[in-house]
């Protein structure tokens, strides 16, 4: 009977190493096919959880490729949740502050998560002037990637359950759990927002205490940063939209000495120049892009001025193109129609061929220039880190 039972067991024990392993295998599969679907959220009131409160319990996906559960960290002394985002400047500045972190207390049992609880529905192209990047899941797929964030990084952006059972009221915002998980600390991490001016003295303090079994000495701090884009606020968004899509469109005429005199910048305002056609297949597909970028900086020491090369015999239509895209900036049309002439007005290193991409500092020096289509995802991030504009307050 036991010659028979042993090798059974041995079968029974193989079988249920290889149905974990499966498993595994099945639920990193199932989050890196995950495919982000936000909703719109009815509009409610939003509370912060209590001192003392329980863990509410999460499963989402993250950057990683795995979907990450509350029970995940059960072995943790001590967890730290972070609610933060992509786009605020608020959450930019702290980040480092967070990596340091996360690796000073790496040996001391502490569990840091980031959750990113903004609905991509309720943000608007005028909230992203201080990022390259929104808060989709695949934003944040490359915010993990260029930041080297050393933290779980996780999406609740579909229907924001997550976020509405804790309540942050901006990012960043942590909250604060001991063994038990029940709530400690919720608040800021330091009270100076600048990059070097502080060393997240205040979610420090409460983790040394929880860790000691003390109380807090301080357990509830105010918070400041970016509003939580609720997936109530499309409203706001329909609205600012279709503001931005009433306003006037229009194509001026230029010389070739004022089309020398934009390229030469005399503006106080990084410049950024797109020379297009509406017979050019490629400056069609991208055009709509620069609108949003304009929509994105445009509040800041930025603006962006298109210069069509089309004939000035086809202004009009030129104009119902940039209608129809809703191009609510400077735009031109050269009088001339040398196009040789227009080629060495614009940049006598562009040999020509449309489009033709240049961002160009006050007095005319450039520090970008592209011929063909645009890379936009590096062109926002040339913008957004250069000394002009930058990615913090």
């Amino acid at each position: 009977m036991k010659k028979i039972l042993i090798p059974f067991l041995l079968i029974a024990l193989l079988s249920s190493c290889k149905q974990d392993v499966d498993k595994s295998k099945v639920k990193q599969k199932t989050a890196e096919l995950f495919v982000a679907k936000p909703v719109k959220v009815p509009k409610q009131e939003v509370v912060t959880l209590a001192l003392g409160a329980v863990a509410p319990d999460f499963n989402l996906p993250g950057v990683d490729g795995y979907y990450h559960q509350l029970s995940d960290y059960a072995s943790a002394e001590v967890l730290l949740i972070v609610f933060t985002c992509n786009h605020c400047p608020t959450a930019q500045a702290y980040e480092e502050r967070l990596k340091k972190l996360t690796t000073d207390y790496k040996n001391k049992d502490v569990q840091v998560i980031a959750i990113s609880p903004n609905s991509p529905l309720g943000l608007l192209h005028e909230e992203l002037g201080y990022s390259d990047l929104g808060d989709s899941y695949k934003d944040m797929l490359i915010k993990n990637k260029d930041a080297g964030f050393n933290f779980p990084y996780l999406y609740d952006g579909d229907n924001q359950r997550v976020s509405l059972a804790y309540g942050p009221a901006a990012t960043p915002h942590c909250f604060l759990f001991d063994k038990d998980r029940k709530l400690r600390y919720k608040g800021r991490i330091d009270p100076s927002e600048k990059p070097g001016s502080a060393q997240a003295e205040d979610i420090r303090r409460a983790i040394d205490q929880v860790l000691a079994g003390q109380q807090v000495t301080e357990p509830t701090t105010k918070t400041f940063g970016c509003s939580t884009k609720w997936g109530w606020k499309t409203d706001m968004r329909e609205r600012v939209d279709k503001e931005w899509a009433e306003k006037e469109v229009t194509l001026e005429p230029i010389e070739l000495t004022g089309i020398k005199d934009v390229v030469s910048n005399p503006s106080k305002k990084l410049r950024l120049i797109n020379v297009w056609a509406t017979w050019c297949a490629p400056c069609r597909i991208e055009y709509p892009e620069f609108v949003v970028i304009q929509r994105m900086f445009g509040a800041r020491d930025f603006e962006f001025i298109s210069i069509s090369g089309d004939k000035i015999a086809n202004q009009d239509r030129a104009l119902e193109f940039l209608q129809r895209k809703e191009s609510a900036l400077q735009n031109y049309i050269a009088v001339d129609d040398d196009k040789y002439a227009l080629i060495e007005a614009v940049d006598p290193e562009w040999n020509g061929a449309l489009p033709y991409t240049m961002l160009i500092e006050p007095g005319g020096h450039i520090v970008y220039s592209h011929q063909g289509e645009v890379d936009f995802a590096a062109l926002k991030r040339t913008i957004v880190e250069h000394e002009m504009m930058g990615r913090v307050y």
